[in-house]
């Protein structure tokens, strides 16, 4: 369908209550559409029962719902359906992946590949590993930019390597990875490349197959989906030889009492008890919503919005953008030495929602150079009065920030 924002808006009923919210915290979160909404209640209130368990219709229905809303998933990113497991989030995703090749693939002395960028879900799994296995973890230099470049990437590998884990888009800068061009490099050595896709998934095709990626992890409440689902996806042969970090009902074939057990075949084996069925069937509606809107309709709106904001925010004396060209809806700024969680504030008075402090990537800080940041982030629902609202909160905050702080 053609891209209409005010058509868009109306799913939202939030974006049609009496009040002036420009909402730019994107990149945490987003509202959710009536129809996600509508989908996630139709479980609940019309087959609220568990999956793989009963042998009665509402059961059959929500096994129908659940595995649908996989089969959606699988195809939104060119996956096998065995090669998609839910779980809370992308932290839940790269906790599995990490703890998944801590058990199978790595030993002291190896090294893990990650970022200064990356979110703390990128990283703290890996550093638990160091821990308890003693292998090493090195962190990819930034260009003057910030970005992750391939030549870096090269620099940084030796013959200990054994994993990359990478954002596929960072979710302070906003720039997107050459990430099949560092799995095509790391496969020549047999080195396993992870993307976490939290930010690049809501706005971007991500064709896993093309990308040849061998582990990738989003969220569903960062692209319109409910809160508490998220994916893991690994290819086949991988998924079925790391073991499961939870485990308990439905991902077993058998136990006995001499502590015998098997496990089932991915994605069965990563799902342990009840899992998030209404929000992986909302997750599956997001996506339909997602798709009928189109990915290039997506990126232009955004990146018309992104354009216009860019331009007036450079006129500011003293504001600093830290990725002007940024390929995502994420710009990133500063005013001065004012503290970011209080040009966050003064925003909020003006009916203007950012994100301010580290964004969970408390390395990166060093490499910007300030102990906080705002971060602007920008989706499909936001309008070009909305843009114009944000630039005038800046040129006012200007003012008011300049005489206050002095």
């Amino acid at each position: 369908m053609s891209f209409n924002v005010k058509k868009i808006r109306k799913d939202f009923p939030l974006l049609n209550a009496k009040h002036t919210l420009a909402y730019f915290d994107n990149s945490a979160t987003t509202f959710k559409p009536l129809q996600v909404v509508k989908a996630v209640d139709d479980y609940y209130l019309n087959f609220p029962s568990n999956i793989h368990r009963g042998e009665y219709d509402l059961s059959h229905n929500a096994d129908e719902r659940y595995e649908e809303a996989r089969n959606i998933v699988a195809d939104f990113i060119n996956a096998k359906k065995e090669e998609i497991a839910f779980t809370s989030g992308t932290t839940e995703s790269l906790n599995f992946i990490a703890y998944g090749l801590g058990k199978v693939f790595l030993k002291e002395g190896d090294e893990i590949i990650i970022s200064t960028s990356e979110h703390a879900s990128n990283i703290l799994p890996w550093y638990r590993l160091q821990e308890d296995l003693k292998i090493k973890v090195k962190l990819v230099p930034l260009d003057s930019k910030g970005r992750i470049t391939l030549k870096n990437v090269i620099k940084t590998i030796t013959e200990k390597t054994k994993v990359i884990s990478l954002a596929h888009v960072s979710n302070v800068l906003g720039y997107i990875l050459p990430l099949k061009e560092i799995v095509e490099y790391a496969h020549k050595f047999n080195i396993i490349v992870v993307a976490d896709a939290a930010q690049s998934v809501p706005h971007m095709k991500v064709d896993v197959k093309d990308l040849d990626v061998d582990f990738l992890a989003f969220s569903g409440h960062k692209m319109l989906g409910p809160t508490g689902i998220g994916v893991m996806y690994g290819k086949k042969e991988l998924m079925n030889k790391i073991p499961p970090l939870l485990l308990g009902g439905g991902m077993n074939t058998r136990f006995d009492k001499e502590g015998n057990y098997t496990f089932k075949e991915s994605p069965e084996k990563f799902e342990a008890g009840t899992p998030p069925i209404a929000q992986a069937i909302g997750l599956g509606e997001a996506i339909k919503y997602i798709q009928k809107i189109g990915f290039a309709e997506i990126q232009q709106h955004i990146g018309t919005l992104r354009k216009k904001l860019i331009k007036n925010l450079t006129k500011i004396e003293g504001l600093k953008i830290y990725n002007p060209n940024a390929e995502s809806g994420i710009v990133t700024i500063n005013y001065k030495n004012v503290f970011a969680q209080d040009i966050a504030t003064f925003f909020n008075v003006k009916g203007v929602a950012v994100r301010s402090g580290q964004h969970c990537a408390k390395i990166l800080n060093d490499f910007l150079m300030a102990p906080g940041t705002v971060r602007i982030s920008i989706y499909i629902y936001n309008t070009k009065e909305e843009i114009e609202q944000l630039i005038k909160a800046c040129q006012e905050g200007d003012n008011y920030l300049d005489a206050y702080f002095r």
